[in-house]
């Protein structure tokens, strides 16, 4: 274990949020004004604030479209190159704090356990060091399967996440689970690891990423989706892991303070496959929360309850019913990058 390691928890003060741009040769592409509409809001709101970091096939292109949106570009960063998808989430770099000094680490992004195309998605981040976006240093981590949706931290060495995604074998097959808590301990930080067993979204992809289930909000809370639909598929699964949930304790042997979020009211697609529309998919910045909404009366109800979650923050509604069309929603497509990590410079 090394405890000059620190995982900062999202709420960590923050340079940046990274997008890496939809354009017409991803998954996208039969949709790809309507999903556009929607990173432009996240993109507005984002920049607003902070920096933000666009990736993308065509940025002069993109530019336009930002500009046209009214977008803040004096806080834009836009770097060129090519790109299989838009999770950058999954594969965005990964920061941590090594005796003080931020370290992006560069895991292997292998398409959810070999299950879509990412041999592009897996070079972004050193990509992006050679174009000098980071004020870090490299850490090649490309041996390691891992994406950022399937790990939550406290920033305070307590690392939670899910036994279904962490244990895949299209991931890291030949690692037990105590190796894998060791890797955590090692390149992570992790002084301790919470396991959720149990729980699922029908129509994910990503084998239960804990950022669709179950976030934290601080130190001592957990924000988590809770089914009281007994006729629900998912009412069973999230029960129990409901119960795992509560069976968590801080270091001082007390129980968090649990949250519950609404499970969202059901998305079919045009087959009558259930999305995986969630309000845990939410994202934290330094000033305000961006929750994904979806049309329906639930969307209020889950935004008074991350209110309580995170009472000095705004709770900014986006509408996120074009992204669970792929199958994620609005954590999943963006990664912040802690204070002093993105060279505005560049802009």
């Amino acid at each position: 274990m090394m405890n000059n390691v620190i995982f900062p928890a999202e709420w960590h003060k923050q340079s940046g949020v990274q997008l890496t741009w939809p354009h017409i040769d991803t998954d996208w592409y039969d949709m790809l004004e309507e999903v556009e509409n929607c990173f432009l809001q996240i993109a507005k709101e984002v920049a607003e604030r902070e920096t933000l970091l666009v990736v993308a096939p065509n940025i002069e292109a993109v530019r336009q479209k930002l500009s046209d949106f009214s977008v803040k570009m004096e806080n834009v960063l836009l770097v060129e190159m090519h790109t299989n998808d838009t999770w950058a989430r999954d594969h965005g770099g990964i920061t941590v704090f090594v005796d003080g000094a931020p370290v992006v680490c560069d895991f292997q992004f292998n398409g959810w356990g070999l299950k879509f195309a990412s041999n592009l998605d897996n070079m972004i981040t050193s990509n992006l060091f050679e174009f000098g976006v980071f004020n870090a240093k490299y850490k090649n981590l490309l041996s390691f399967a891992f994406e950022g949706g399937s790990i939550e931290s406290d920033g305070k060495g307590t690392l939670m996440t899910t036994s279904e995604c962490l244990l895949s074998p299209n991931r890291n097959g030949g690692m037990s689970k105590e190796e894998i808590e060791n890797f955590l301990k090692v390149h992570l930080g992790a002084q301790r690891v919470l396991w959720i067993n149990n729980g699922y979204l029908a129509g994910d992809d990503t084998d239960s990423h804990v950022d669709t289930l179950a976030r934290f909000c601080d130190e001592c809370t957990i924000a988590y989706v809770k089914c009281d639909d007994r006729n629900d598929e998912h009412f069973e699964a999230l029960q129990r892991m409901e119960c795992d949930i509560k069976s968590f304790r801080m270091r001082n042997g007390e129980p968090y303070r649990l949250i519950e979020l609404p499970m969202a009211e059901c998305v079919l697609d045009e087959i009558d496959d259930r999305l995986p529309a969630t309000y845990a998919n939410f994202l934290i910045m330094n000033e305000v929360v961006l929750m994904p909404s979806y049309g329906s009366a639930k969307d209020e109800v889950a935004k008074n309850q991350l209110q309580k979650a995170f009472p000095g923050r705004e709770i900014i509604s986006i509408d996120c019913r074009p992204l669970i069309r792929q199958h994620g929603s609005l954590h999943c497509v963006t990664m912040q990058y802690p204070e002093g990590v993105i060279n505005n410079e560049l802009i």
